[in-house]
């Protein structure tokens, strides 16, 4: 057995290492080693604890990377890409499937330019395990991968997509929810080279800017995007349901014909709000033979509205709480369809409080303030414009019904304008239409529970649109194009980021976490690489890498998208 041992010498203490053993049954020195000072035995062991420790380290992104480019690969999104656009050119350093597949990438987990991809792609570890190395990932072969594809190729290669997609999750597609919606853009107004770029009602508050509309056709389960079609931005909504329609049902025929199902189309349910309405709109539905859920506008309906409460009955208290419907059938846009008034205590309670505290609060405010600057005679407006301006500020439905207002005077010195609030009229209309909605369908066969759940699952277009409007992760901006056909390829790559993100929103939420995209790549982002790299003794310095620490949930995650496949070995 060792131990220390210390001796004085000259009054100063050295230290040994001896060694002990037994002879002939007694304990004997077998051997001493000089160590030395304690100033000598500090140096040594600095030393031997620098030898061990990295010169540098470095971290890199992993979690959320590898993850999105698991289910790329397990989707075969380069490989379809590339069977349709034909063979990888020779100068070039990946396929045009390839490169495409890495804009989604980038458009799931950082948004960014092409000029700046290579620069983002050596923060990350991907370069390790795709074997795609920085340098052949230029935004001009990007650029070149881009031109490869024409705009008929893009459609095929989304609608084999889709078909991987459905083939490969087993989403249920059977009920799905339209929806459209603009994105604004910074390209220049004289720019004559996207005309898909226009100026029109922006949904994002910027009508500055010229607009690309977009709509998207998601299932019902996970709000997976089947199929999309980008369109001018001044362009309304409703003019473009046909398109969509049209789209949809090829694109789910082909899904049916992968997956062997006869006649799936006549069992599909298409979703959408009433801003998709028109008699057109209905008839060219029925001509496809797919199955709808719609609404119609409340106020549209005061037979219906009109009714009292004692009509409605609770829908299902566990699944929709207090919601009350009344089933019954009226005409609507040219036929008789099956209708059901519906009332949400909370959607009634929320709007009670937004027209009191937003809309009739700044009518009135602006009310006031001409009220006084009248009072004041100071005005050399005439009377026509005064009332102009009354009328601008009253032109909601519902503010008209609920404030009261009179101008006397003929000369602008003598103007007077005089207001109130009618508390009749705004508990008349809080009865009749707060709260309300007025859903249709041909779903004669449907209870009231389904069609109720079946048409709130608008929600899940809606989200997706929110989610491309997210600047940090899914996002359709920043956009870095300004010719149609790089443009209609940016939101190729753009949805195609989505599809990818709700599959793997799916996937988590089948392994029992719920969680919204942003926090599942969040918490994927979170676990990261560390490379440790350590002083050279001549060479190339000798680097290690390993994953950071996992919390239970990473841990989860980890297991749920098999990271493993892609983590360090060393």
């Amino acid at each position: 057995m060792a131990s220390l041992y210390k001796k004085v010498i000259s009054g100063k203490p050295y230290w040994y290492l001896r060694e002990m053993g037994w002879v002939d049954g007694k304990p004997k020195l077998v051997s001493e080693r000089y160590l030395g000072t304690a100033a000598d035995i500090e140096a040594l062991l600095d030393a031997r604890e620098a030898a061990v420790l990295p010169e540098r380290t470095r971290h890199l992104a992993f979690g959320d990377v590898a993850a999105a480019w698991g289910v790329l690969r397990d989707l075969g999104v380069a490989a379809i890409i590339d069977e349709v656009t034909g063979g990888r050119r020779a100068d070039a350093g990946a396929s045009a499937g390839t490169y495409l597949a890495l804009a989604a990438l980038n458009r799931l987990v950082a948004p960014c330019s092409k000029a700046a991809f290579a620069d983002w792609w050596k923060t990350t570890a991907a370069d390790r395990f795709t074997k795609i190395p920085a340098p052949v990932l230029d935004h001009r072969r990007f650029w070149d991968a881009m031109h490869a594809v024409t705009l008929g190729q893009l459609e095929e290669i989304s609608r084999r997509i889709a078909v991987r997609i459905v083939e490969a999750s087993g989403v249920d597609c059977s009920s799905v929810a339209l929806d459209m919606t603009n994105f604004a853009t910074f390209i220049d107004t004289a720019n004559g080279k996207a005309p898909v770029a226009q100026r029109g009602k922006a949904k994002q508050k910027r009508s500055d800017l010229r607009l690309v509309g977009l709509g998207l056709v998601v299932t019902r389960d996970g709000g997976i995007p089947l199929t999309w079609h980008a369109y001018p931005g001044d362009r309304p909504d409703v003019t473009q349901f046909p398109a969509m329609i049209d789209q949809l049902l090829s694109q789910y025929q082909a899904v049916c014909a992968a997956a062997a199902v006869p006649d799936g189309a006549a069992d599909m349910t298409v979703v959408f709000d009433a801003g998709q309405n028109s008699e057109g709109n209905f008839a060219h539905l029925a001509s496809t033979g797919l199955r709808y859920a719609g609404s119609v506008p409340a106020s549209d309906c005061p037979d219906l509205t009109a009714l009292p409460a004692s009509v409605r009955t609770i829908v299902d208290r566990e699944r929709f709480g207090g919601l009350t419907a009344y089933d019954t059938r009226r005409e609507v846009y040219g036929a008789e369809r099956r209708a059901i008034l519906t009332h949400s205590p909370e959607l009634h309670a929320s709007q009670a409080r937004g027209f009191d505290g937003t809309t009739l609060a700044k009518a009135g405010k602006k009310l006031g303030e001409l009220a006084a600057t009248l009072a004041r005679g100071k005005t050399r407006r005439g009377r026509d414009k005064v009332e102009a301006e009354i009328e601008s500020i009253t032109r909601k439905p519902w503010v008209r019904r609920v404030i009261a207002w009179q101008l006397t005077g003929d000369q602008p010195k003598d103007l007077r304008l005089t207001w109130e609030t009618d508390p009749a009229a705004r508990a008349a209309l809080e009865e009749e239409i707060f709260g309300k909605h007025v859903l249709i369908t041909d779903h004669d066969d449907w209870p009231v529970p389904e069609v109720v759940a079946g048409y709130r699952s608008q929600s899940e277009a809606e989200f997706s649109f929110r989610q491309m409007k997210d600047t940090r992760v899914v996002s359709f901006s920043p956009m870095h194009h300004w010719t149609e056909h790089n443009i209609r390829v940016h939101v190729f790559t753009c949805v195609l980021a989505l599809q990818i993100a709700h599959l793997m929103r799916r996937e988590a939420r089948h392994a029992g976490l719920d969680m919204s995209v942003r926090e599942l790549l969040s918490q994927l982002a979170a676990i990261g690489e560390t490379v440790l790299i350590y002083p050279s003794a001549g060479g190339r310095p000798k680097a290690r890498r390993m994953t950071t620490e996992l919390s239970d949930q990473q841990r989860q995650l980890h297991e749920t998208f098999n990271l493993a496949q892609w983590a360090p070995r060393s």
